[in-house]
C-alpha cells in the first residue's frame, strides 16, 4: 500500500483508493453558521480527490466513513458531479457516524453504501474495530502527533497509524482537527508534513 501525502492510500493489488472522513459539506456547513471561512475551501477536498482519481486511475475508490459532514447543501450537489465524471470507478461508502444523509440522497449515483467491507487480508470500517482473522482499517479518529521543536515550541501534524491489528487513515478533509495518539511500542507511525509522509523513529 502506497501512503499518500494528500492523507489518503492507494492499494496498488486492488486498485483501490482508500479515504477517510473526508467530511464534504463541512465548509458550507460552518460558513452558513457565519464562520470566516473562504468559499473557496469548500473546494479543495474535491479538487483534490479528482486529482487523485486522475493521477492513480482506481477501479475502485472506498470512502472510510464520515463522506458527507451534515445535512445537505451545494457541496453534496458538487461531490455528485464529480462521480459522474468517472463512470467506470466503483465508488463505495463504509458508513459513518456523520453520514446521516437519507438513503435516497444517493439514488442516480455510482456509490454503494455498506456498513463494513472485507476484501482479504483487510477488514474496512468506519470506527476502530478487532477483527478475528483480517487486519482492521479504519478512519473516525483523526490520528495526529505532537511535535517538539526548538524550545518550548511544538506543532500538531496528521499521521497514518499501524498498530498490531488495527490501522487507522488520517483525516482527508480540512478543517476536521487532530486526535493526539500515544503510539505502544510496537505501533508505526507515518507521519505527513507537507509534500512528504515519513515514518516516525
Amino acid at each position: 500500500m502506497q501512503l499518500l501525502p494528500e492523507k489518503a492510500i492507494y492499494w496498488e493489488d486492488q486498485k483501490a483508493l482508500l479515504i477517510a472522513d473526508a467530511h464534504f459539506g463541512k465548509v458550507t456547513h460552518f460558513r452558513k453558521a457565519g464562520m470566516a471561512i473562504p468559499e473557496q475551501a469548500a473546494h479543495r477536498n474535491l479538487n483534490t480527490l479528482q486529482q487523485l482519481i486522475t493521477e492513480y486511475k482506481p477501479e475502485k475508490v472506498l470512502f472510510l466513513g464520515d463522506l458527507f459532514h451534515s445535512e445537505m447543501n451545494t457541496e453534496w450537489l458538487l461531490f455528485k458531479e464529480l462521480l459522474l465524471e468517472f463512470p467506470n470507478v466503483e465508488f463505495t461508502l463504509i458508513q459513518g457516524n456523520h453520514d446521516i444523509l437519507h438513503k435516497h440522497s444517493y439514488d442516480n449515483t455510482t456509490m454503494r453504501v455498506v456498513r463494513e467491507l472485507n476484501l482479504e487480508p483487510y477488514n474496512f470500517t468506519h470506527e476502530p474495530e478487532e477483527h478475528p482473522s483480517l487486519y482492521n482499517l479504519s478512519g473516525h479518529l483523526h490520528p495526529g502527533v505532537r511535535m517538539q521543536r526548538k524550545g518550548r515550541q511544538s506543532m500538531r501534524l496528521p499521521c497514518f497509524y499501524f498498530g498490531k491489528k488495527n490501522g487507522v487513515l488520517p483525516a482527508f478533509g480540512e478543517f476536521t482537527g487532530l486526535h493526539i495518539i500515544s503510539p505502544k511500542k510496537d505501533d508505526h507511525i507515518f507521519i505527513i508534513s507537507g509534500k512528504v509522509v515519513q515514518q516516525a523513529l
